[in-house]
């Protein structure tokens, strides 16, 4: 056992395909004295890397996974370790082959060759498949399979060769020390190693370090079992690793795949099998290495004679028997996605975990941009580790999560599907009444926020034929017409909608106003009580986030964001002060609920319950003022993300309920209606153009792009400021638009409505690709009931962005037609803004 060195610029744990692809590239970077250490033997020191089956299937709903995926191909493939053998994904079920003309246009959205094939051309490709069995399949010829630790061992050795890199193997992690709130060092059975930065890149065993250092990283070690089959006749005489395309059985949660002259079948259909990392057995008492563990034998034997059906001619054969089987250990999450970035507990500790074989050179990569430049080519707002909050880091959640997504993984699931387990942990402080209302709960951020009521059933009579109901089961999953009554009931009267699932902090002290101006794009430094809406940029320009910023004194900004994105907002606002010393960021959102009152009754509403002058002059649009609405102090701002006129309403969490009732009581001669957030995060800011993060807007677009160009640039610096006027002086590569949907009838004669994420296209089905190479596709889609149409929102290139333009969008098999209908932020409904500004 070698000594380690006593410092490193970095430390990186773990040597599987993460962890080697991170110093590779962090080598390549300029970035020198790195030190990587493993508890195992190389090349195989025991992870997932050693048994993981190791093929790349490119498609993914996710346009996050997705790239990473295919940067990790382009990878393997230039280190001469990829091999392309084609896949196949076959459909059981006729809701399966519905789901893979999803993705068939998941495929074209992102440009990558694939297409829906017959059992017939399945069984021309793989013989030994029974083309009796499936419907159908989807076909993508860029698959294959990769030698995953011969690329870590090129990968260690070009990291070599640039003089960067010592790598210590059978060295194991003992402590780690945080002074300040900033790792320190690393503790080690052979030394200790000063180092400022830390980089937990260790599958399975990265809970157990993280929390060394007092961390957390959510994930649980997920058993996937597998076996391997032979000798199989039908693999004689082939030459390598792979000569026939992959199958994934996708209604059975299985895979199989040659391997060399035996078949590989794996599962994902069994039961959960969760192992806690303290307990993860060590190289010293493993049987195979620390990731096999024990096969369970009758939990694979349901998914064996489903395989059996599928592949008679091999796995019926009395002279193919089983070879290898175990329960392989990977990292589950509890929202199924990466744990990539600096751990929000600890300045400096970065994770690289939860990562699979087929996106982690591309993880490395952009990990090291990340940790040299803050901005990392790809959007990765969705993988980043700071999204969680407390309550879902915790084991409860994380273990809860992780056992349901497991089936997922195969599984068909809905763009809008909710998390079923682990449920009720945030509530409101008017949850109560609301489960009067009939309330249906959707989750965000831990919050049960209501997407709408089942009480404003009688809504639908009222509205009639307005609710554009919709006839197709998908399509109206995890959906209601309400939502819409609802919508035309906040336009004509007026809807209260419960914000508790906002986050917010504050910013305070000396240095708030330099902490704000310096993230923010728009000018903070405005009179008290003014509020501002603006967007937050990275050094490149992209988005980092949108949010309000309220300012409530000198020295007092408060911040109110999205709950998705508000643990990784506080963050960027902490990390990025300018002198630590002399500004505070400190989170309000448990301290806090809001409600909102919007419609062109609100002023009525609201002046029932108030002594305030709540006037157009006394109180215009975005400003806010401490008023009392009955015996409560309420901090309230006025602006809209749905277009009206109304107040966001900001209380102390335990008088939420009283001002509830009190808005409920006041409103009831006027109609009010309590409103869900269908309306409030679909329906009403998409009838005004309105642009979301994480779907219109994200660290790959820009102001230009978007549409959010402002007349003139504030002369104070900001975090972007000089990509942004480069920017601005630049023709667009893009243009946001927004297209609605000309006919809505498929060519079965059901009418259809399309949920996000479908690939738009010219007119007969031709691409769309941006000056970015991107193709075009839907960011967010839904109905507008003001108008009496469904809008879609996209992206072109700037050819194709003009009013009228006829093009089409892929859903479900069929080109629906739609036309151009704005091509910048001009809102369709209301667009000279009369109604937010009465």
């Amino acid at each position: 056992m070698s000594t380690v060195p006593a410092h490193a610029r970095v430390v990186v744990i773990g040597a599987g395909i993460v962890g080697n692809s991170m110093v590779y590239h962090l080598a390549r970077l300029g970035w020198r004295d790195i030190v990587q250490i493993d508890k195992g033997p190389l090349p195989n020191p025991g992870g997932s890397t050693g048994h993981a089956s190791n093929f790349l299937f490119p498609v993914d709903h996710s346009r996050e996974i997705t790239d990473l995926t295919l940067d990790s191909i382009r990878q393997y493939t230039e280190l001469g370790v990829f091999t392309q053998s084609g896949g196949f994904e076959v459909a059981r079920t006729d809701e399966r082959m519905q789901e893979l003309t999803r993705r068939l246009s998941s495929a074209r959205a992102w440009g990558i060759e694939s297409e829906i094939v017959s059992p017939e051309a399945v069984a021309e490709r793989v013989p030994y498949l029974d083309p009796s069995i499936i419907r159908g399949a989807f076909w993508t010829p860029g698959v294959g399979v990769v030698d995953s630790q011969r690329a870590g061992t090129l990968m260690r050795e070009k990291a070599a060769e640039l003089g960067a890199l010592q790598v210590f193997p059978m060295v194991e992690v003992t402590g780690m020390d945080v002074e300040s709130g900033r790792i320190q060092r690393v503790r080690t059975n052979s030394g200790d190693i000063e180092a400022d930065t830390v980089v937990v890149a260790c599958g399975v065993w990265s809970p157990k370090l993280a929390k060394m250092a007092g961390a957390t990283i959510p994930l649980s070690p997920t058993v996937h079992q597998m076996i391997s089959v032979g000798p199989v006749p039908q693999f004689a005489g082939t030459s390598g690793e792979i000569s026939f395309p992959i199958v994934r059985d996708m209604d059975t949660g299985c895979y199989e795949r040659q391997h060399g002259g035996d078949m590989e079948i794996g599962s994902y259909a069994h039961r959960p099998i969760l192992h806690d990392p303290e307990q993860i057995p060590s190289i010293a008492q493993a049987k195979l290495s620390p990731t096999e563990m024990p096969f369970t034998e009758e939990d694979f034997d349901p998914q064996l004679e489903q395989a059996l059906e599928l592949m008679p001619d091999v796995l019926g054969n009395p002279d193919v028997e089983i070879r290898y089987a175990i329960n392989g250990l990977l990292s589950t999450t509890p929202d199924g996605s990466p744990l990539l970035g600096e751990t929000p507990e600890v300045a400096g500790l970065w994770s690289a975990a939860a990562v699979w074989v087929k996106e982690g050179p591309g993880v490395g990569r952009m990990m090291a941009e990340w940790m040299t430049t803050g901005t990392p080519e790809y959007d990765i707002h969705g993988t980043d580790i700071a999204r969680f909050y407390p309550c879902q880091r915790s084991k409860v959640n994380v273990r809860a999560r992780s056992a349901e997504g497991f089936n997922k993984i195969y599984g068909i699931v809905h763009p809008s599907e909710q998390w079923l387990s682990n449920r009720n942990v945030r509530l409101a402080p008017m949850h109560r009444a609301e489960e009067e209302l009939e309330a249906v709960f959707f989750e965000a951020a831990g919050w049960e926020r209501p997407q709408w009521y089942g009480s404003n059933a009688s809504l639908l009579a009222d509205y009639g034929d307005a609710v554009m109901n919709r006839e197709a089961e998908w399509d109206a999953r995890w959906w209601s017409p309400i939502i819409n009554a609802e919508h035309l009931a906040m336009r004509e009267r007026a809807g209260t909608v419960d914000l508790s699932a906002f986050a917010i902090f504050d910013v305070t002290g000396p240095g708030a106003l330099d902490t704000v101006q310096r993230v923010a794009v728009a000018q903070m430094d405005v009179g008290e009580g003014k509020v501002v809406y603006t967007p937050v940029l990275d050094a490149a320009g992209g988005f980092r986030s949108d949010l309000t910023v309220m300012r409530l004194g000198e020295d007092h900004f408060r911040v109110v964001t999205g709950g998705g994105s508000g643990n990784i907002d506080r963050k960027w606002f902490s990390d990025r002060r300018p002198d630590p010393a002399t500004a505070q960021v400190v989170d309000r959102t448990s301290q806090l609920t809001t409600i909102g009152l919007w419609g062109p009754r609100a002023r009525d509403i609201l002046g029932r319950v108030t002594q305030a002058d709540i006037g157009p002059e006394a109180f215009k649009f975005a400003s806010c003022h401490t008023i009392e609405i009955g015996p409560l102090a309420v901090l309230a701002s006025r602006i809209s993300y749905v277009g009206e006129l109304g107040w966001e309403l900001y209380v102390p969490m335990e008088q939420g309920a009283r001002l509830w009732s009190l808005l409920a009581e006041a409103g009831r001669p006027d109609g009010l209606v309590p409103v869900g957030n269908g309306v409030y995060g679909n329906t009403g800011r998409i009838e005004k153009g309105y642009r979301a993060f994480g779907a219109e807007l994200d660290a790959e677009r820009t102001l230009v792009e978007a549409g959010m160009m402002r007349p003139r640039v504030k002369t104070a610096d900001f975090i972007g400021r000089e990509a942004y006027l480069r920017q601005r002086s630049e023709p667009p590569v893009t243009v946001l638009c927004t297209l609605q949907v000309d006919d809505h009838r498929s060519s079965s004669g059901t009418v259809r409505y399309m949920l996000g994420g479908e690939h738009i296209s010219g007119p007969g089905g031709e691409p769309l690709v941006d000056g970015r190479g991107r193709h075009s596709y839907v960011t967010s889609a839904g109905s507008a009931p003001s108008l009496g149409v469904h809008l879609l929102m996209a992206y072109l290139p700037p050819e194709q962005a003009r009013i009228g333009n006829k093009l089409a969008v892929d859903y479900m098999g069929d080109l629906f037609p739609v036309s151009v209908v704005a091509t910048d932020a001009t809102p369709l409904f209301d667009p000279e803004n009369a109604r937010i500004r009465s």
